[in-house]
């Protein structure tokens, strides 16, 4: 793959190339530069030396899965901003809610088609795009910096990757806003997105785990009967005592 300056750069990995040659094609007729790899543990590697703008996966490789590639890239720091598709043959609901909950931007079941992955790929890279921009955002000591997709609460990070950067970024771009689960899944997950509300309710849950390590989690609030919105609480809590 030779990707020309300024071009999205896609790795497929997948067992059997001649499956998504089609897949190959059809990005590459869009204006991506996409090469594709049979081998997790050598994509794992293509991905450090040279990180792509997005990774689509086979959600079982033989001898790695899916979710061992992508606890390991969100494990590094240099490529966090890499957005991961998974594909799978597997539709099961607990398959999909565990790969989206484990860092994934987007589920895609096989067989798929073409216009519509194309259409995902595109959503997840649009997302991307505002993701990446070099700003920060904060409310009090929560700090969100955009160009590294970096949560710290007081100068100390907190582990919130993937889609749950996503939804945080965006409840925090809205400040005392409310959403209803329909609206968060347009605006975090996309149009393109076949996931249900349910799936919000999921990450919404861990992400406030993640910030009740800094006393944070008041401030994800649930209305009920309608949705979820990020707001100072109006009892302030106290700052958790140094360990």
């Amino acid at each position: 793959m030779h990707a020309t300056e300024g071009q999205r750069q896609i790795l497929i990995v997948d067992r059997d190339l001649a499956a998504v040659e089609s897949l190959r094609q059809e990005l590459a007729g869009v204006g991506f530069a996409v090469r594709a790899i049979t081998d997790c543990s050598a994509a794992a590697v293509a991905i450090m030396e040279r990180p792509p703008h997005l990774v689509i996966v086979d959600w079982d490789m033989p001898g790695f899965t899916a979710l061992d590639l992508i606890e390991g890239i969100r494990a590094a720091r240099a490529p966090q901003s890499v957005r991961l598709i998974i594909m799978s043959a597997l539709a099961g609901e607990h398959n999909v809610v565990a790969g989206l909950n484990f860092g994934a931007d987007d589920y895609i079941v096989k067989p798929f088609s073409l216009r519509e992955v194309v259409a995902r790929v595109g959503s997840v890279l649009r997302s991307r795009s505002r993701a990446t921009h070099p700003t920060t955002i904060s409310c009090d000591a929560l700090v969100l910096d955009s160009s590294t997709t970096r949560v710290t609460i007081r100068g100390q990070s907190v582990n919130v990757r993937g889609i749950e950067y996503r939804l945080l970024e965006f409840l925090v771009s809205n400040l005392g806003r409310t959403f209803n689960r329909t609206q968060l899944l347009t605006q975090v997950w996309g149009d393109d997105s076949e996931v249900d509300e349910r799936t919000v309710d999921v990450n919404m849950q861990r992400l406030r785990r993640a910030l009740s390590e800094a006393g944070y989690e008041a401030y994800i609030q649930t209305v009920r009967g309608f949705g979820y919105r990020f707001a100072v609480p109006t009892t302030r809590l106290p700052t958790p005592a140094a360990k």
